[in-house]
């Protein structure tokens, strides 16, 4: 789980209304595949700022490496948040039900099979399973999928090259 600092930066700027700068936004689209680019427009405008400020650093870090797929990695890593419908509060409500419950698989899925609020905190605490569902319908290259999926994973679990993993999830804070 992340920690309570990152947890507290991303909710005060998810306060802030608005999404990235139009420059940012132009930057951002032009990485992303068309389908990409439709899935991206999905994300809340506090999700895409937050994108844009994963992927700059990790354009930054990698140099030649930060590819198309890469980039498109850190810009739709969280894309699986839009399955669940929740706002910023409602997000807080989850991570802190994830926490309660350890983020216990089991229990998640249960919450999923439920209707109304509870089923969408559980969709929340799927979000990289849902993320890379989408992704990979929307024919993103294998590491971009693969990354959606496995954001949240210890690095030995990931199937992304460590160096891409490390500078992606050290831009994310995640």
């Amino acid at each position: 789980m992340a920690g309570l600092a990152h947890l507290s930066r991303r909710f005060f700027g998810s306060l802030r209304p608005g999404g990235p700068k139009a420059t940012d936004t132009e930057w951002a689209e032009g990485q992303l595949l068309d389908t990409e680019v439709v899935l991206w427009r999905t994300m809340s405008r506090p999700d895409r700022r937050h994108a844009v400020g994963v992927a700059r650093p990790v354009e930054l870090a990698l140099g030649d490496e930060a590819t198309r797929p890469v980039l498109a990695a850190a810009l739709l890593h969280d894309v699986g948040k839009t399955e669940s419908g929740l706002g910023t509060y409602g997000r807080v409500i989850a991570t802190i039900s994830g926490g309660v419950v350890h983020r216990d698989p089991e229990t998640i899925k249960a919450w999923t099979r439920t209707r109304g609020f509870t089923r969408r905190v559980g969709l929340y605490l799927q979000h990289p399973k849902l993320g890379g569902d989408l992704l990979g319908m929307a024919g993103s290259d294998p590491l971009t999928e693969a990354w959606a999926r496995q954001h949240h994973l210890p690095e030995d679990a990931w199937t992304v090259p460590l160096p891409i993993g490390e500078a992606l999830r050290a831009a994310d804070d995640d």
